[in-house]
């Protein structure tokens, strides 16, 4: 039987507030990178969602704006994507509908595998300017996940719309949260 149509309550798990640090830099990609991982082992050990993190800096400085972690069924939402979740927390915490407004600094996502078909359009309207990606997505697919019609041509299509794209960063590690996800019997809920 259907729920009433409550509001739609979307919240991060409460271990972020141990884990993420608001007023760090992270200067170079490798330790934003770490960040996203750290997101999606945590995600993983506490069970409180799938193999999957990102976060959002700016650009520039390395400041934090935003961070995600796969939330699809502690919130029962298909959308709730580590991807989907960072857009959504950098977009509030910043008043913007677009990372990309007029007189914001360039933003940056950062994300422990890459993205499904679903979160890599969203690059496209988020208004980010870069993406850095850990795993891949045949990391992901060989655990047993759909990630969805991604192709070259939809790197190609993002690129040339001067966002830059830069895959496999930290790759090894972000791969071994995917295997620890499976040695820990998480459920592949979209495969």
């Amino acid at each position: 039987m259907p729920r009433d149509p409550a509001p739609i309550e979307i919240t991060l798990p409460p271990w972020v507030a141990e884990v993420v640090d608001w007023k760090r830099r992270y200067p170079s990609d490798e330790e934003r990178m770490r960040l996203a991982i750290d997101l999606s082992r945590e995600n993983v050990l506490r069970e409180t969602g799938g193999p999957f993190g990102a976060a959002i800096f700016v650009e520039q400085t390395g400041e934090l704006v935003g961070v995600g972690m796969n939330s699809v069924q502690r919130l029962t939402n298909a959308t709730l994507h580590a991807e989907m979740v960072a857009f959504m927390v950098a977009q509030h915490r910043l008043g913007t509908f677009t990372l990309g407004a007029e007189g914001l600094p360039d933003h940056t996502l950062v994300t422990s595998c890459d993205p499904c078909a679903m979160c890599l359009g969203a690059v496209l309207w988020s208004g980010v300017r870069r993406v850095l990606c850990g795993a891949s997505r045949d990391d992901a697919t060989r655990l047993g996940f759909d990630e969805g019609p991604v192709f070259p041509e939809s790197y190609r299509y993002l690129e040339d719309r001067g966002i830059t794209i830069l895959r496999g960063v930290v790759r090894v590690e972000a791969r071994t949260v995917l295997e620890l996800y499976r040695e820990r019997g998480g459920s592949i809920y979209n495969g």
